[in-house]
């Protein structure tokens, strides 16, 4: 069997193999704990000979397999990645030991309900994806596979949880409850958080944020890049400046795109 690592794979006939299957390098990943470390190395194996068999299988056909074999369906292994994602990210937690009902108690149990509740979304967004088989595509057999959702999808519905997080404490049985007892107890699929977040609107060099003082907006707009959220009410400032573009751009045989260098005046806003 070909080797899973970058030596051993043929990039340009197989490429998501290139991308998935090069298993040691989750073990090169900077930052990781002794834990993570130890399974990345217990499961790069598996999880090579897994990407193989599954991308060639998406694909139609398993080398490996008789003339005779019919495309039966498959997709991403969910319940392998679920299980593999949740051990990675809990690990770091689960490895150290804490005082019942600390603040670092209470960290390690909100990451690792977070950790649950992010994984579980990826879970609900899984889409069943079919294909036709027939002649003359008479579609006379459905064969149907799960489908991971696409990245976006996942960060917009945490997006919404994070903007509805519940506030929990740590109790001395090791449980997290909410702080608030007129709300109610948040469940597996909801995030929480111990403690309020930092004021991003102003410089923090602890935390590493450099605030918006400085930074350009968008007038009128109700998005995230608009003036009036962005500056945080402290308002912005209006200055006309010139700026050079490309324009006049063209492509020229063979093979490169050549571009005028264009100067405008244009309205800029900034935050104060």
């Amino acid at each position: 069997m070909r080797s899973l690592g970058l030596q051993g794979l043929d990039v340009w006939r197989s490429p998501q193999m290139y991308v998935v299957g090069t298993s040691p390098l989750c073990a090169r990943i900077p930052g990781l704990s002794p834990g993570q470390r130890r399974l990345c190395q217990l499961r790069q194996v598996s999880r090579g000979h897994g990407c193989c068999v599954s991308g060639q299988c998406v694909s139609g056909r398993p080398a490996d397999l008789d003339p005779d074999w019919t495309w039966g369906g498959c997709g991403d292994n969910i319940a392998y990645g679920y299980r593999f994602a949740r051990t990675f990210a809990d690990i770091r937690e689960r490895e150290r030991r804490f005082r019942a009902g600390s603040r670092r108690q209470a960290r390690a149990l909100m990451n690792i309900h977070n950790n649950r509740a992010g994984a579980k979304s990826v879970i609900s967004l899984t889409k069943v994806n079919c294909r036709c088989h027939g002649v003359s595509g008479s579609c006379s057999a459905v064969t149907c596979w799960q489908r991971l959702p696409a990245f976006r999808e996942v960060g917009d519905m945490l997006k919404d949880k994070y903007d509805g997080a519940t506030k929990v404490r740590v109790t001395r049985r090791s449980k997290l409850r909410v702080r608030n007892k007129s709300y109610r107890q948040p469940t597996a699929d909801d995030l929480v958080y111990i403690r309020e977040s930092p004021d991003y609107c102003r410089r923090n060099a602890t935390l590493g944020s450099s605030g918006t003082a400085g930074r350009t907006c968008v007038r009128g707009s109700k998005g995230t890049d608009g003036c009036d959220l962005l500056c945080c009410g402290r308002g912005y400032n209006t200055q006309r400046v010139t700026v050079t573009e490309r324009c006049r751009c063209k492509f020229v045989w063979c093979c490169k795109v050549q571009c005028h260098a264009c100067t405008r005046r244009k309205t800029l806003h900034t935050c104060k």
